[in-house]
């Protein structure tokens, strides 16, 4: 059995900060560690609550974790969550907490919650998480997470009851400028297309790469107008980097770019499926600027959406 002295040594050895709550989830007892891991002392955090430290969008997973285990035969479930350092910065930290009940009544007496560091963890899941929604040759999102955006927003603009746009862009005889001066050249001309784009829109827009030279750009809440400015503008950020591209005729001998932008409004009573509609229509606006001469934008029609389920 333990003693007194045995926990206090456990405590006060480990990397973890161990902490004692009244029922009332006032802190009676904080570990030393508490130092090293939030840069409070012990005694600056005994008699104020977890909740005074932990980012109170993330208290409901707190308050879940601990519904869990004190639910009977429940099992241990930690929860990982944000907490305020002393400077201002913040920890991710794995909390398990367990309830302590009377050895012969069963009767709830006080709460330990064991508060781990897993701040690198978490940020090298962010990296590799980034990494999977990145592609590799220009940085901007891969296809997967355009997919995931356009499902997202779309979702977003039905419930709001607003209107979103997509742009569809492709550079320019791409084909013939790889032939002519190879790979390498090849991949720099698309990072410095993409650089371009990105720079051109707002950084709520969604920049990616669609696939081989083609980018698509998400422009939340823009109506027809705003869409057509905004692929002009990305359109003259292209043809302004001045890449020499020989088998160029429309764009003048420089590296240019054919943009499709298409708008959809989100309306009762549409039979459109959406969003692979608006897809579409950014692609045959693409085609029509494509084959109507290239460095051109063309949009594509307002689409109007059937707004529940769609």
């Amino acid at each position: 059995m333990f003693k007194n002295e045995d926990f206090k040594y456990i405590a006060e050895n480990t990397p973890d900060v161990i902490c004692r709550c009244s029922l009332d989830t006032v802190l009676r007892y904080v570990s030393p560690s508490s130092t090293k891991v939030l840069g409070w002392t012990p005694e600056e955090m005994v008699g104020l609550r977890p909740q005074d430290f932990i980012f109170a969008e993330d208290l409901p997973l707190l308050h879940a974790a601990v519904e869990r285990t004190n639910a009977e035969g429940g099992e241990d479930t930690p929860a990982t969550l944000r907490l305020r350092r002393r400077d201002g910065s913040m920890a991710w930290i794995e909390i398990n907490p367990r309830l302590i009940r009377d050895a012969v009544t069963d009767a709830p007496l006080e709460a330990v919650l064991v508060m781990r560091d897993v701040t690198e963890r978490k940020l090298l899941e962010e990296q590799l998480s980034a990494m999977a929604m990145t592609d590799g040759l220009t940085g901007l999102a891969n296809r997967r997470a355009f997919d995931e955006a356009l499902e997202r927003e779309w979702r977003r603009t039905l419930r709001e009851g607003a209107q979103m746009s997509l742009l569809l862009l492709d550079i320019d005889h791409f084909k013939e400028f790889n032939d002519l001066n190879g790979h390498q050249v090849g991949d720099d001309c698309l990072r410095a297309v993409a650089a371009a784009t990105a720079g051109a829109v707002r950084q709520t827009d969604t920049v990616a790469r669609y696939g081989g030279e083609e980018i698509a750009i998400i422009l939340p809440m823009v109506d027809a107008l705003g869409a057509a400015e905004t692929a002009e503008k990305v359109r003259a950020a292209i043809e302004g980097l001045r890449l020499t591209h020989r088998k160029n005729p429309e764009g003048g001998g420089w590296v240019t770019a054919s943009i499709g932008a298409a708008t959809a409004l989100a309306r009762y009573g549409g039979t459109m499926r959406m969003p692979e509609s608006l897809l579409l229509a950014a692609d045959n606006a693409l085609y029509k600027a494509k084959h109507g001469g290239r460095n051109r934008v063309e949009s594509g029609m307002l689409i109007a959406s059937q707004g529940v389920g769609a």
